[in-house]
């Protein structure tokens, strides 16, 4: 299956997703606990029932794993060739603080790497699609499409995004290298979006990440000309152990400093 003929039903299908969530944005919702603490609310819910019911209609000889879920067994996943990989409501915390900056997230994974991502920024109206070899582009209602890529150079001050609700020493170590930056925090796989379109020039995370939180946005990221790094310098790769957290990593854009060479440089 080609991944490029998939885009158009899946952008459609987040859009129908976020409308699911704005519905419930809207209201005086009610906010539960899930096992590890972390928030769950109707939206969450409302979001999941409406993607993996269309994906299950569009590809029924595709998997799907989402973050509502659960996570089925290695045994059983490791030998998926291609599956799909969902957060119905990336950035809950931004959901319930009601600051909008939250997205759904669908991708494509085929052989450990994301081949097709869409995330869509609900409150914003903004869909960032990124396919091999159809490239990376964001839509936005009553606009045209328009392509996206990384920026070619470094700005100055260096251009950082990080997460609202993670920081530490290792971070403010690997800032104090850079030498002049401004510092732009915000929620979910917006991060890498703004990366993406040329917006900004790096993105350390030094803390925990699920596979579903990056997956989409990451395809988005190296189609538009970027990377989304381990810290040895590989990329980020899916579903290849027991458990589904990310190693840390940096999404980079610009390759004209070694980001890498610089955060190692910082842990010393």
């Amino acid at each position: 299956m080609d991944p490029k003929s998939l885009i158009e039903p899946v952008v459609s299908l987040s859009i129908e997703a976020g409308k699911a969530i704005l519905a419930v944005y809207e209201t005086d919702f009610d906010v539960e606990k899930k096992a590890d603490t972390s928030p769950l609310t109707q939206a969450d819910m409302a979001s999941n029932r409406c993607i993996v019911n269309k994906l299950a209609s569009l590809t029924p000889d595709i998997p799907i794993i989402t973050e509502e879920a659960g996570l089925p067994d290695f045994e059983l996943r490791r030998h998926w060739r291609r599956y799909w990989l969902i957060d119905p409501l990336d950035g809950t915390k931004e959901f319930v603080s009601r600051n909008g900056e939250f997205t759904v997230n669908i991708a494509l994974v085929e052989d450990g790497r994301p081949v097709l991502g869409v995330v869509h920024v609900p409150v914003q109206g903004k869909t960032y699609v990124g396919c091999a070899g159809a490239g990376a582009e964001v839509r936005e209602a009553g606009r045209a499409t328009r392509q996206i890529r990384v920026s070619a150079t470094t700005a100055m001050p260096v251009r950082v995004v990080g997460s609202r609700s993670h920081r530490g020493s290792s971070l403010d170590a690997f800032l104090d290298g850079l030498g002049e930056y401004e510092m732009h925090p915000m929620g979910s796989s917006l991060k890498f979006c703004v990366v993406a379109e040329g917006r900004a020039d790096v993105y350390p995370r030094l803390g925990p990440t699920s596979e579903w939180d990056t997956a989409a946005a990451q395809a988005v990221v190296e189609q538009a000309g970027g990377a989304v790094l381990e810290l040895d310098g590989k990329p980020l790769i899916y579903n290849s152990k027991q458990d589904i957290l990310n190693p840390y990593f940096l999404v980079v854009g610009p390759r004209d400093r070694d980001w890498l060479g610089m955060l190692a440089a910082a842990a010393k």
